[in-house]
């Protein structure tokens, strides 16, 4: 039996409508015929700080990603599969429609509804500083194809919105060595170098991981990120930094000062790019900057646009920082093991729900060397809430554990030696046949990744197919990546890299050394289960021959994939060699860290099948 716990939940969904209602009044206030609210704030960020949670506030739909328009007489949110059982619930009763994207679409949807729904002369209005400069161009083209006007100079958000949170005031603190292993002026440099060779006086950088990684700062101002809201402007011999007064205490000021670094006022940023002189290159990324800020750019500025040189550089995680997060990953394990050997104890004698899960895994992790906070909020789905991979259990609403069924575990903690984040599922009483065939079929697309060997410089998305191959010979696929890059003590969600079919190929996504992805193959049966199976892996040289280098991968993370789920049957004879020998690794490292019940659970777990 599931039993789903239910409590009341505010705000409900007549508050949500009640919102929309108001905005309404305001576009007609001011003659406006729609508004488009993103999931974005002015660093383009993924995670985003309370003060520009402007989509979830108005229409209550809290997934990480998805973008809300309103008009007279339509409101809607577009998602992709990820969440529509999540917004679907979520939405309900708002009288705001769940909008359904479909993996692989060229242009957004959203953009396409606009511009064939709102009238000619009519006005669209989106706050620029929040606006991407490659979706403003895309909007605005779309629309001016239409006859219909682009507003991007108003915040309707701050008319409507009276409890709106103002900017974060957590303070900045140095990630200092032996964790940061490269010193501050020798990532500096690089950036300048980077910057000469595109010709570029000045550089401007909004995106906070690439901020926190180039300053060796970090902060607490996003939740699960250890990033801090700020914008930098980076010259060939100084550079300047803007926070929020108060939040970088006088000797990081001094700090900053010894390597030529200057902290101002967070809103005199615009002001800054608009005293570029005429005449001067500024380097900027199209995909890291919003339209607001490039408009305060002066006509006689000549602008390059390149991916920012901090995106490369920090992906390609050093020597030193991949011997950190060896370690990290060891500690990392031995929390899960602790977890895991008391929740199979307890299953059965307590009442242990979803929300006891990530309670009691965020306690293990937190009595672990270097510990700061999770890297994302715990996902903990029992059965059918595991077939909505971004599910999030709450106080309102959460399942026990009980019965049977399968338990799909996605956690990941932040430690000043790394950033980890794994996946597991775990046998809850009998398990069905077919819920083995669909882990085992899982696990084979995890393997055969993880086992792979690629040309250096191959575009990450390429790789995609590799973990479907075995999932789409028995008639299934799942509708996210397979794969996304890892900070290091930064953003659980990095680039340049990305393994996935629905992300274009592009030469800033190709694979080098030091890189750390995940692979997180799954099948999810919507009203049943939910399976999938996450490693974080570092590429590593796997050779030269007469056609060129290659790379393979080295699997970081160490916990036990349980064989209790698995249909061997349906393995070969390699691909069972390398889960044993995955699992000596495993006991190996992770043992010396672990007593009692814990080093019980560990060994019993790694045993050869």
């Amino acid at each position: 039996m599931n039993d789903r716990v239910a409590t009341s939940a505010t705000p409900d969904a007549a508050t949500f409508a009640r919102r929309i209602d108001t905005l309404r009044r305001r576009l007609a206030a001011d003659r406006f015929d729609a508004v488009l609210v993103p999931s974005a704030d002015p660093h383009l960020s993924e995670y985003l700080p309370a003060r520009w949670q402007g989509r979830q506030w108005l229409s209550g739909f809290t997934g990480s990603v998805g973008t809300l328009v309103v008009t007279q007489d339509f409101a809607g949110v577009w998602v992709d599969s990820r969440y529509w059982t999540q917004a679907e619930a979520q939405l309900a009763g708002t009288g705001i429609v769940l909008m359904k994207m479909m993996g692989g679409q060229q242009t957004a949807p959203h953009v396409e509804w606009l511009a064939e729904n709102v009238p000619a002369g009519g006005v669209v209005v989106v706050d620029g500083a929040v606006l991407g400069v490659a979706a403003a161009r895309a909007l605005a083209d779309a629309l001016t194809a239409r006859g219909v006007a682009l507003r991007t100079d108003v915040d309707v958000l701050d008319s409507v919105w009276p409890e709106r949170a103002g900017l974060p005031d957590a303070p900045v603190y140095e990630h200092a060595a032996p964790h940061a292993s490269v010193a501050r002026a020798e990532k500096l440099a690089k950036i300048r170098e980077a910057m000469r060779a595109k010709g570029a006086q000045w550089h401007f950088i909004s995106t906070l991981d690439d901020l926190a990684w180039l300053f060796n700062l970090r902060g607490g101002d996003v939740s699960y990120n250890p990033v801090f809201v700020a914008h930098a402007l980076v010259g060939l011999d100084d550079a300047t930094i803007f926070i929020a007064d108060g939040k970088t205490p006088d000797a990081l000021k001094e700090a900053l000062s010894r390597d030529n670094v200057r902290v101002a006022p967070y809103a005199s940023a615009p002001q800054a790019l608009a005293a570029l002189p005429a005449g001067a290159t500024l380097l900027v990324d199209p995909r890291r900057i919003t339209h607001g800020l490039l408009e305060k750019v002066a006509p006689g500025v000549k602008i390059v646009e390149a991916v920012n040189p901090s995106t490369f550089e920090k992906s390609r995680k050093t020597p030193a920082e991949a011997e950190h997060i060896r370690a990290t990953m060891e500690q990392d394990g031995a929390a899960l093991a602790e977890f895991f050997a008391w929740f199979e104890d307890a299953l059965g004698r307590e009442r242990i729900t979803e929300l006891t899960i990530d309670e009691k895994l965020t306690a293990a992790r937190a009595r672990r060397p270097g510990f700061v906070t999770l890297s994302f909020a715990t996902i903990a789905g029992f059965n059918a809430n595991g077939a909505m991979p971004h599910y999030r259990a709450t106080e309102a609403s959460h399942s026990v554990i009980e019965g049977n069924g399968l338990l799909l575990i996605d956690s990941g903690g932040q430690y000043l030696s790394g950033t980890t984040d794994i996946t597991r599922v775990v046998p809850i009483g009998e398990v069905t046949a077919e819920q083995k065939r669909d882990f085992t079929i899982v696990l084979k697309g995890t393997m055969a990744l993880s086992r792979a060997r690629f040309p250096r410089g191959i575009r990450s998305p390429m790789l995609d197919s590799i973990a479907r191959a075995p999932i789409w010979e028995a008639g299934a696929d799942y509708g996210h990546g397979t794969g996304h890059g890892v900070g290091y003590f930064l953003n659980v969600h990095e680039g340049p890299q990305v393994i996935s079919h629905y992300a274009p190929a592009e030469p800033w996504t190709a694979m080098e050394e030091g890189m750390i992805t995940s692979i997180e193959p799954g099948i999810y049966r919507p009203g049943k289960w939910g399976i999938r199976i996450e490693n974080l892996v570092m590429n590593q040289s796997a050779g030269k021959t007469e056609f060129g280098d290659f790379l393979s991968f080295e699997t970081l993370t160490l916990c036990p994939i349980d064989t209790r789920c698995i249909d061997l049957s349906l393995l070969r004879d390699d691909e069972r060699a390398w889960l044993n020998a995955y699992h000596e690794t495993v006991r190996r490292r992770v043992s010396p860290l672990v007593e009692g019940a814990a080093k019980a659970w560990l060994e019993k777990r790694t045993e050869a099948i």
